[in-house]
């Protein structure tokens, strides 16, 4: 039931992001459904952007969506202290790793990289667009082979609504809109909503894992 509410709200989403993405196209799960991987260890996220801060507050949002798929993931930050300890702090060394050493260490089916590729805010004029744009490749823990791969960029430029006011006020009020978007920019709600289509969108999120009622259903 939790699958099917998200499925349709990624549904609703996607008619909302229209005017800003296309709508994503079917996959090919062959790899993915021959590797049947039951559990992930997703690793620290590597950053291309210029927030320091955007992989730790990325990183978290990562193992309730693929739990709820179906698959058993590690706990997040124990799988980071185990990198550190195992001279594997830096998120893009690790990117750089063998997939199946790293599964190894873990005992891991599969391994989740994330690449952040957009994390910011932009002002101009009176408006602020927000922009999270999230590379995400799923590798085989036993033969390193990409299993699944996606990109997803989502977008929010928050605007205020003229309701036939005053054209000065509705200025000014769109600056204030524009001014608290750009001093708590929504990057976790966008990152959430990249998540949902990656793992959720009909036809194009990953497959249901094995704990999951509908595993091995979903894309016959």
């Amino acid at each position: 039931m939790r699958n099917f509410i998200r499925i349709i709200s990624v549904s609703l989403a996607l008619v909302g992001l229209s005017a800003c993405v296309s709508p994503p196209e079917k996959k090919d799960f062959s790899a993915l459904q021959a590797n049947h991987p039951r559990s992930i260890v997703i690793v620290p996220v590597t950053n291309n952007s210029t927030q320091v801060d955007a992989p730790d507050n990325f990183l978290v949002t990562l193992p309730v969506p693929l739990a709820e798929k179906g698959y058993y993931v590690f706990p997040v930050h124990m799988v980071k202290r185990v990198m550190e300890d195992e001279g594997l702090a830096d998120a893009d060394l690790v990117h750089s790793a063998d997939a199946t050493k790293v599964a190894g260490l873990f005992g891991a089916d599969a391994v989740l990289f994330a690449n952040i590729q957009r994390w910011d805010s932009r002002y101009v004029v009176l408006s602020t667009t927000t922009t999270v744009d999230i590379d995400y490749t799923l590798k085989s823990g036993r033969t390193g082979e990409t299993l699944w791969h996606d990109q997803v960029q989502t977008v929010y430029s928050p605007q205020a609504q003229n309701s036939g006011g005053h054209p000065l006020a509705f200025l000014v009020t769109q600056l204030i809109v524009a001014a608290m978007e750009r001093a708590s920019p929504s990057y976790l709600p966008l990152a959430n909503q990249a998540n949902s289509v990656a793992f959720f969108a009909p036809g194009h999120g990953i497959p249901t894992g094995p704990y999951d009622p509908m595993f091995g259903k979903d894309y016959q």
